[in-house]
């Protein structure tokens, strides 16, 4: 989870369990769709699928497989100089001076980055469903916060 990095700390991290779940998931509708577009050639009521509309079954497949996938894409990297969180879609960085606290609110299921202007980013990398990788991590996160002179509120 943590790392050394040049001459400084580096904490990465990333959801585990989503994983273990999503790959597979999605590997299963990508299939489902492929052997799908080949099985409905014809129908018993005279309907025929013609070639591009099997390609298109399994480019909805692709698709779908993709939108699953983008749950394993979140990760959290953090060193002296600030925290880059990536959620599924958008990457922000933040300086520690940005960053008010690092909180996992109970009930939450994921922590987050405290910001000014009661503002937070959710840090997805941290799931609560994680259990002790998650308890880890947010240790790991403070740990840095702490040493380069930046404390939880």
């Amino acid at each position: 989870m943590s790392a050394p990095s040049g001459g400084g700390n580096l904490v990465q991290v990333r959801p585990k369990r989503v994983r273990s779940v999503a790959v597979p998931a999605a590997l299963v509708v990508f299939v489902v769709c492929g052997v799908a577009a080949l099985m409905l050639r014809s129908t018993a009521n005279g309907l025929l699928l013609t070639v591009s509309d099997q390609v298109a079954m399994v480019g909805i497949g692709a698709v779908l497989a993709g939108l699953i996938l983008l749950s394993t894409r979140p990760r959290l990297r953090a060193d002296e100089s600030g925290v880059e969180v990536r959620n599924s879609i958008l990457t922000r960085r933040y300086s520690w001076s940005d960053v008010r606290g690092v909180s996992f609110p109970e009930g939450a299921t994921c922590a987050r980055l405290e910001l000014p202007d009661d503002e937070y980013e959710p840090i997805t990398a941290i799931q609560s469903f994680d259990g002790e990788h998650a308890v880890r991590a947010m240790r790991d996160l403070r740990a840095l916060r702490r040493e380069i002179g930046h404390i939880d509120g």
